[in-house]
């Protein structure tokens, strides 16, 4: 008996993919620069690089997402086509846990390795007392070779707050699929609509707690190893945030043409994916970076 297979949809040649390996270019080069002129206090190009970059990703994301929908809303994708489309986004996301699993190494590296050994660990007192006169082992690590201190941020306050914010978010977000699943257009529109307010609340606050840190805490990228570890991994943890948060926007819109029913939304279940990762993320991170 012959088995039948079903027409697989080939894409045509596109451009967003170099647009976005030129917009990535940018952001790391405008960001790098942005962050060497902001600590010696100098004005540079750095910025204007990095709002160049960020502008064209921006037109990517867009551009390619048009490009997206065109193709699933002309009938071009088949049942074949959105098993691919599931194994690569549960891939991206497994290269997601990938990437946070290195930053939280590194943390564990200079918390539980780095700073014991410097402390005197292991039979290591005379190196200790050569590199680092006088230190002391401990986290956070508040003091700089240098002399320059720290305050660390609080877990209380504005952490809090954002962590429950995004709880709330990953509820809302729940709730928003059940309603596409049972044909609730108003629970579907209400429940997604509160979460990106959600979303960008989240980012809002994010914004005030780093100038809590550089205004008041003395919290900053030149803080040493605990400054540095704090803000790689709160800050792209954040621009996951304002990734989903703008794929979340997207939905919406597409939500209000009317383009997702009970049985066809897997662009909707693979942005509740992503959402719902990058809730799991802060957790971990509201635990070992701000608690522990």
């Amino acid at each position: 008996m012959q088995q039948e297979y079903q027409k697989y949809y080939v894409p045509a040649q596109s451009y967003w993919p170099i647009v976005g390996a030129i917009a990535l270019f940018l952001i790391a080069v405008g960001a790098g620069n942005f962050v060497i002129e902001a600590t010696r206090g100098e004005a540079g190009w750095g910025d204007n690089v990095l709002g160049a970059g960020i502008v064209m990703l921006l037109v990517m994301l867009f551009g390619w997402f048009k490009d997206q929908i065109n193709e699933s809303m002309s009938g071009l994708y088949s049942e074949q086509l959105g098993r691919s489309y599931r194994q690569g986004m549960s891939w991206f996301i497994f290269s997601e846990v990938m990437f946070f699993a290195a930053f939280f190494g590194a943390l564990f590296y200079a918390r539980m390795i780095a700073v014991p050994w410097l402390g005197g660990s292991s039979n290591n007192a005379m190196t200790n007392e050569v590199l680092w006169p006088g230190f002391q082992a401990m986290w956070p690590l508040v003091e700089t070779p240098g002399g320059t201190s720290t305050t660390p941020m609080s877990w209380a306050g504005l952490p809090t707050i954002n962590t429950i914010i995004l709880l709330i978010s990953s509820v809302t977000l729940h709730f928003a699929h059940v309603g596409l699943e049972q044909g609730k257009r108003k629970q579907l529109t209400a429940m997604l609509g509160v979460t990106i307010l959600l979303g960008g609340t989240f980012l809002f606050l994010q914004v005030e707690e780093y100038i809590h840190a550089y205004q008041e805490l003395g919290l900053t990228l030149q803080s040493g190893v605990y400054g540095n570890t704090f803000f790689l991994l709160t800050g792209f943890h954040g621009m996951h945030v304002t990734l989903g948060t703008i794929i979340l926007a997207v939905l919406f819109l597409r939500v209000l043409k009317g383009h997702f029913s009970p049985d066809n939304h897997f662009a909707f279940q693979a942005g509740s994916w992503y959402w719902h990762f990058v809730d799991v993320v802060w957790v971990m991170l509201f635990v070992f970076v701000y608690i522990l």
